[in-house]
Order: C-alpha cells, then structure tokens, then sequence
C-alpha cells in the first residue's frame, strides 16, 4: 500500500520554478543523503513544472524532455535518484497545458502514465491548470488514475486541484495517495497561517491511503526563489513545521537543500515531529481551544496511547494561549492530567492538570507529546 503515512520527500517548484536541469536534481539527490533526509523519511525527490519541451513529439505523441535542462534524458536522472536509495518524482497537467504552459495530459493520460513508467517514476504530482471548460474535472482525475493503474508501474498519485469540486469528498476514490486542498503557498506567514486555518474543518478528510496535501513547505527559504514573497522567520518556520506535522499534511521540503542552515535542517529533522506527523493511526488533529481566531491550541491522538497538543499564537503580538484540558476529554474529577515532553526540546516539563497557558511570541508555537498520568 503507498502511503500508508504522509508522503515525505523535496519538491523544485517553490525555490527554482523554471530553473531546473539535470545537475540540480543530482547535487539535490545528493543533498538529501549527505544531509540525512533520506534516513529521516524523506524519500520522494520530485522535478515539478517545466521540464519538457513546449511541444509534443509529432510522431509519438509524447511529451519530450527539454534537452538543455536534461541532455541525458529524464530515465538517467531517474536512474541517479534510485541510485541514491530515493524515489523519482514529476509532474504533469489535468488540462491541456501546464500551468507554466508546457504541455498537458488532457487526452494523453493513459500515453503519459506509459511514458512515465518508461522513466522510472514513482511519484506523480497532477496538477489542474488549463482544464477545457467543458471538461469534468473529477473524471479528469479518476482518468489519470485508472492510467497509472495501467501502466505497470506503481506510481504515488498525487492529486492538485487546489480544493476545487469539493475535492475532499471524492479524491480517495480517484485513487489519489494526496491531495492539495488549497491554492499554491509563498514564503510568508500570513501565506501558510491562512493555508492552515481554512483547513480545519477539513482534518478529517485524511487518513492511510490518501492524505490531505496542504502545500509544499517553505522552510528555509527566507524570501528566495520562485515563491519567496516576503519570506519568514526562524519563528515562522518552526510555526508552518509544527501545523504541517500536527495537521499529517505530506512533508514536500520546498527550500534549496544546498544551503539550508542549520536552524531549518534540525527542524525538519526533528525525530519527535516527524513522528506526529508519521503516527501509523494517522488519527485527525482536532481544535481544543480557541480564542478568537488567532489563539488556537490542536490536539491529536497518537498509537501508544500518546497525544501531541500543539499551541500557535497566530496573532501579531505576544499573548498567552490558553487550553482547557476538558476539552479533549480531560475532565477535573478524573484525577489525571498530561504528562508534557517538548517536541522541540525533548524536555519533559512535568505533569500538568485542568487548565494551563502558553506565552507566546507573535506566531510562535509550542509544541508537546503527552502521557496520561494521575
């Protein structure tokens, strides 16, 4: 079964756009063993958007890597990712053009779902530009499906549509593996907290076999590349990690790997966060209190009869956040309480009962995996 946990890996499209070729995917490849990513779980390095020709071979049909970018052809640079002990990942178009305007897969699924097999793919990220009006855009997703079915190959299915046709409600049956539920992130807190916020009355719409896709991380960016925007702190970062991971959206790093300091690399590899987000229940995250809509604490129960709690302080100034313990079931009569380990730090910090309050910075976090303890 493919994803029985969130799909892990590194996506070009945040920082490099357009500006990808064969070298960039090796030292990337590279990158994700030297750095210890792969060993940490992520283990899809997918090639989005503009990899190809503008045009279709006029003898074949199929869709024709753009030789400048990749003068040795896509099944060499699939060859060096599995080489690496990693999975190759790439990108196609529901409509009739990309959305960078290459060529689509309308009408070529089953031709395409053949050619990348021929490549080695394992990850297939299907994206909703240039759809023809009259089209039906969940039978152009249930198409691609039933093509990567056919085509001998088992390819992760990973299905962008951005939250259009309430995608949650039929997604799993198309055979997706992941789906985006949202429009496209930049590098920005007010991007990936807006992002977050419209999906919490969707968290049940995720679980083995098809998790709901909130965007590529932008983790390391600080402003630069494809997305960067206005770019986010340290603070921000640890902020956007913690949601995706309490949230079990797929873990797709988005920043040039080259690069990445050590702040943002330790974050992403962070054992205890990566294991909320990889729990093999996959059990949804819920809202256990809220104040107003910028103090909101999550919780989400875990196997070992754990339970992570997750406090975000969205707002634009320090404040406490506060959480009511009965609110996840905690009730005062019962005589317990949580005993709260930092999934940041590793510290334990002790058991704590009823009621309790976070001090945070404005768009801080914090973040814990629990115990119940009398």
């Amino acid at each position: 079964m493919l994803s029985k946990t969130p799909p892990m890996g590194f996506n070009t499209w945040n920082t490099f756009g357009e500006n990808i070729n064969e070298q960039l995917i090796k030292e990337t490849a590279d990158k994700m063993v030297e750095l210890g990513l792969r060993d940490c779980g992520y283990e899809y390095l997918v090639i989005d958007d503009c990899w190809s020709k503008r045009e279709r071979d006029p003898q074949t049909g199929k869709i024709v890597p753009d030789e400048e970018k990749f003068p040795n052809g896509m099944k060499a640079v699939s060859d060096y990712v599995h080489s690496k002990g990693l999975k190759f990942g790439m990108y196609s178009c529901a409509g009739t053009r990309t959305c960078a305007d290459y060529p689509g897969s309308f009408d070529h699924e089953y031709l395409d779902a053949e050619t990348f097999a021929e490549y080695g793919v394992d990850f297939l990220k299907y994206d909703f530009c240039y759809k023809p009006d009259s089209a039906n855009g969940p039978l152009l997703y249930r198409k691609m499906g039933m093509a990567l079915r056919a085509c001998g190959r088992e390819i992760l299915f990973s299905a962008c549509n951005w939250g259009n046709d309430e995608v949650s409600r039929w997604i799993r049956s198309a055979g997706a593996h992941m789906y985006r539920s949202t429009g496209d992130i930049n590098d920005s807190f007010r991007s990936f907290a807006d992002i977050a916020l419209s999906q919490i009355g969707n968290l049940a719409y995720s679980a083995p076999g098809c998790f709901n896709d909130i965007d590529m991380l932008t983790v390391g960016m600080y402003g630069r590349g494809n997305v960067g925007s206005v770019g986010c702190s340290d603070i921000d970062y640890k902020t956007q990690f913690a949601l995706w991971c309490m949230f079990s959206s797929p873990l797709m790093l988005g920043g040039d790997l080259r690069c990445m300091n050590d702040f943002c690399l330790d974050l992403v590899k962070n054992e205890r966060l990566i294991r909320i987000n990889q729990d093999e229940e996959s059990r949804p995250a819920f809202v256990a209190t809220k104040s107003w809509n910028d103090k909101i604490v999550f919780a989400k129960l875990l196997s070992n009869n754990e339970i992570a709690i997750l406090f975000v302080n969205f707002s634009e100034s320090k404040c406490g956040v506060p959480f009511y313990f009965e609110n996840i079931g905690i009730s005062a009569a019962s005589g317990y309480g949580l005993e709260m380990t930092d999934a940041f730090t590793g510290e334990c910090i002790g058991v704590k009962k009823e009621f309790m309050q976070m001090h945070l910075e404005a768009h801080d976090c914090a973040c814990f995996i629990c115990k119940l303890k009398k």
